[in-house]
């Protein structure tokens, strides 16, 4: 199977998909698929192969290939900030079933790859799904390429329309952190979902603007995430984000108006 990626830019499905554990740094809102552990070794790696990658004050999504097997090597996808409604979001098609599958490029040149706009989230959060527009949920996606565990791209009319995450609590973590290899407890899933209703809701504007009772909200989450002594590993993900809402809006005085 071909798909597009960029206008004119493709790349052929294949059937060897990442073996490369997601990680979804909660802090900064993106998904990870990729081997290197820290700054400097991301630096090389984006020298060493060729794809989409950000450039200046440019932030798409990544895809990473191998400059001479031309195969995917990693993936970095960020995670829209806002998420769609409930109506919108139940109708994310439940079909067709994820197949495992690499992508091998069709040329040897740079591309870029669009970041999408809109997050719809599935009962309990089991499957975060990322879709370029909203318009895609009009007509039934083509396939769903299992590039990595859990991780697919969706594709519908040949076009990579979104991506999505199956059981985004397992891979939570901070930074290049490998996530805790034991599945996250009830508890943590739980408190994924109140993050994921205090950060994509208009909730989080309630909370920059200072509403005495979204405050208590997140203070009351802060405190949860704070006193849960089991999945420590997880938990301290959720909370590097909160934490840091809390420390930025709950204990500093708002600024006087001029």
């Amino acid at each position: 199977m071909r798909i597009t990626i960029d206008d004119t830019w493709t790349a052929t499905a294949t059937g060897d998909p990442l073996h490369i554990t997601p990680r979804f740094d909660f802090r900064d809102f993106r998904v990870r698929i990729a081997t290197y552990q820290d700054v400097e070794e991301r630096g090389r790696f984006l020298l060493d192969t060729f794809g989409s990658e950000p450039w200046l004050w440019d932030t798409p999504d990544e895809l990473r290939f191998d400059q001479r097997n031309l195969e995917l090597v990693g993936a970095e996808f960020q995670i829209a900030g806002e998420a769609a409604d409930a109506e919108d979001s139940a109708r994310v098609p439940a079909t067709p079933p994820v197949r495992p599958g690499g992508l091998r490029a069709d040329e040897a040149r740079d591309f870029r790859l669009e970041v999408t706009t809109e997050l719809c989230r599935s009962p309990g959060d089991t499957v975060l799904t990322c879709l370029r527009d909203l318009d895609v949920l009009d007509e039934p996606l083509e396939a769903r390429i299992g590039i990595a565990p859990d991780v697919a791209l969706l594709v519908q009319d040949g076009t990579v329309v979104g991506w999505s995450l199956t059981d985004p609590a397992r891979y939570l973590t901070t930074g290049f952190a490998t996530p805790d290899p034991n599945p996250p407890s009830p508890a943590t899933r739980l408190l994924f979902t109140e993050c994921l209703d205090l950060i994509t809701t208009p909730l989080l504007d309630a909370v920059r603007r200072r509403d005495p009772a979204a405050l208590a909200s997140l203070r009351a989450l802060d405190h949860k995430l704070r006193n849960q002594r089991e999945d420590r590993h997880r938990t301290d993900a959720l909370l590097a984000l909160i934490g840091e809402l809390v420390e930025d809006y709950a204990d500093r005085p708002a600024k006087p108006k001029p």
